[in-house]
């Protein structure tokens, strides 16, 4: 069994995490997600992974993918788990909607 814990392993859970998020938001709009603190709760978690995962990604790696927004990612951890409660849904969303699938076409 390979538990080699490389840029390769790192990537393919920040994929793994988004493709979760993508299948999981597709027919969620803006107030249900709201409604729902089990959605965005989980949601929330995923996007926390994500950052923690790509915090564990080679300084190499993260300097010849410099295409990929590391500060927003690594920002918006910091915004979810130090101000849970103040975190705008509205950035959450577009995040989760948008943002997340154009990321996920940059690590492919």
């Amino acid at each position: 069994m390979d538990n080699e814990k490389n840029d390769s392993y790192f990537v393919e859970k920040i994929k793994t995490d988004i493709i979760f998020i993508t299948a999981h938001m597709k027919d969620v709009d803006l107030r249900e997600l709201g409604e729902n603190e089990v959605l965005l709760d989980s949601m929330m978690f995923r996007m926390i992974q994500i950052s923690e995962n790509a915090k564990k990604l080679s300084d190499d790696y993260r300097k010849s993918n410099i295409n990929i927004p590391w500060n927003e990612i690594f920002g918006l951890r910091n915004r979810i788990v130090h101000d849970y409660g103040k975190v705008d849904i509205n950035i959450v969303y577009e995040t989760l909607k948008r943002d997340l699938p154009e990321l996920l076409e940059q690590f492919k």
